[in-house]
Formats: C-alpha cells, sequence, structure tokens
C-alpha cells in the first residue's frame, strides 16, 4: 500500500510541531484523525426512489467507497415516511482512501467553490468538526451534464483529540482552510 503525502505529511511534520505546541511527552498524546464521514440526507427519497440510488453512484464516485443507504428509524406520517426507507446515504472512510479523500477536498474541491473564503472553525466540544457542503458538483469526480438536483451534504472529520483547541490545530496543520478568526 502505497502512503499517501497527507499520511506522510502527518508523521514528519503535523506530530512534531502539535507535540510541541501541546507539550506532549509522548507521540500517542498526539491527535489524530480517525475517520471522515460523509452524509447526505435525501427527504425526498420517500417520493422518488432513484434519488438514492443517483446519490449511492455520486457518493461512491466523490470517495472511491461503496455508499450505503441509511435507514429511517419510525414512522412519521406528516413526512409519508415508514419504517426502513432509504432517507439518505452514507459512508465512512478510514486510513489511505481517508487521506485520499481529504487531499483532493482540500487542494480541489474547496478551491472551487464560488465566493470561497475560508470554512467556519466552529467545532464540536470533543475536537470533531462538521463541514457542510451545499452543492455537490465541486467535486470534479460529478459530471455537471449528469445533474439533475444539486444535493448537499455534510462531512464530518472524527479526531482523537479530547479539546477544541487541539482538534482545531490538527485540521489546520492538515490544511484545512479556515477563516482567519479562532472560535
Amino acid at each position: 500500500m502505497s502512503s499517501t503525502t497527507l499520511q506522510k505529511d502527518y508523521k514528519e511534520r503535523i506530530v512534531p510541531t502539535l507535540e510541541k505546541e501541546f507539550g506532549y511527552t509522548t507521540v500517542m498524546q498526539v491527535p489524530k484523525l480517525k475517520k471522515i464521514v460523509i452524509n447526505q440526507g435525501l427527504g425526498a427519497a420517500t417520493q422518488d426512489k432513484k434519488i438514492i440510488e443517483t446519490a449511492i453512484r455520486e457518493i461512491t464516485d466523490i470517495t472511491g467507497q461503496k455508499a450505503v443507504a441509511t435507514l429511517s428509524k419510525k414512522d412519521i406520517s406528516n413526512f409519508k415516511l415508514r419504517k426502513k426507507m432509504p432517507v439518505g446515504v452514507m459512508v465512512t472512510l478510514r486510513r489511505e482512501k481517508m487521506y485520499e479523500f481529504l487531499e483532493r477536498l482540500i487542494r480541489v474541491a474547496l478551491p472551487r467553490i464560488r465566493d470561497f473564503k475560508g470554512i467556519e472553525g466552529k467545532l464540536d466540544g470533543r475536537g470533531n468538526y462538521t463541514l457542510g457542503i451545499t452543492e455537490q458538483i465541486i467535486f470534479p469526480e460529478i459530471n455537471i451534464d449528469t445533474i439533475s438536483k444539486l444535493q448537499g451534504m455534510n462531512i464530518t472529520f472524527v479526531t482523537s483529540a479530547n479539546t477544541d483547541e487541539e482538534g482545531y490545530a490538527l485540521l489546520k496543520q492538515f490544511g484545512l482552510p479556515f477563516k482567519n478568526e479562532k472560535k
């Protein structure tokens, strides 16, 4: 298996930088990126089954890993929703695929967003970060001509950091383009 440049960068540059910044005594204390979860909620899928199939194909193309449909947990009659109906699509990336996706996201996809000024720097309180993307066409793997409907998605970065400060520092070192303000 070939390691990606971000993976090498983490071992060679990011670990020593964070060790110095937070005063860790061992390499094991340095926070690391555990997984990236890409999630797409598709409420309209209750009426049209093709929406789920299209979303699975798109997310699979973007990530390079087979996406799965997420199912509803209960009946909600107002939304014409039955238990175990597909209502979204998700994929969890780890190891090499995670680093490859992160690299493509930072270097290719985010710069393609119109009027892009950076992403918000608000983490969840446990060192994890969720990035909301409004349209899937920022990824070069998506052919704009085949798109019938623009779909948004959430990309969650799960880290082993204990605090938001550590998680923010880790993601900033990876090159996520946060806006300049600090929480």
